[in-house]
């Protein structure tokens, strides 16, 4: 037996995966995935069976689950876009930093806000040292967390 972690890839990016919450187990199927995947991925089982798969056809993962705003749950009432933008936005510029390496003026024309973009840029690199502590995962994408992109947590170390 293992624990499977649920941590994210646009959570850990950003830090809003927890130590000792969604990042606490041996194993992350989710790392790779930006949480608008994840929603689309909940979406797809409910309506199918993959081929060989053990669990039951029909709606396994609830409504509620995917339709409920995301939040870490860490005080009552907490949304996750009480401090980030809507998931669809993050994950726009987080597709931008990450897996395409692109300067913050490279994302601004596709309708981002500066702030919100040098925002989630520090944020990105401040999460540095969660994610040398994350499980591994399975690679889904171009770049995921890790062996594809790691920067120092040290030295105040910034791209220009």
């Amino acid at each position: 037996h293992m624990v499977v972690t649920t941590g994210n890839k646009s959570e850990m990016a950003v830090g809003y995966a927890t130590l000792y919450g969604d990042m606490c187990g041996g194993y992350n199927a989710l790392k790779d995935f930006y949480k608008t995947e994840v929603f689309e991925l909940a979406k797809w089982r409910n309506t199918m069976v993959p081929r060989g798969a053990l669990g039951p056809a029909g709606e396994v993962i609830p409504e509620r689950i995917i339709t409920k705003p995301p939040s870490a749950e860490l005080r009552e009432d907490q949304r996750d876009d009480d401090s980030l933008p809507p998931y669809d936005v993050l994950d726009d510029i987080l597709r931008g930093l990450v897996d395409e390496e692109e300067p913050i003026e490279a994302i601004l024309p596709r309708g981002h806000d500066r702030a919100v973009v040098k925002r989630i840029e520090h944020l990105l690199y401040i999460a540095e040292y969660k994610r040398r502590q994350a499980p591994p995962g399975v690679k889904v994408g171009g770049k995921n967390f890790g062996r594809d992109r790691r920067y120092p947590i040290t030295n105040r170390f910034r791209d220009d």
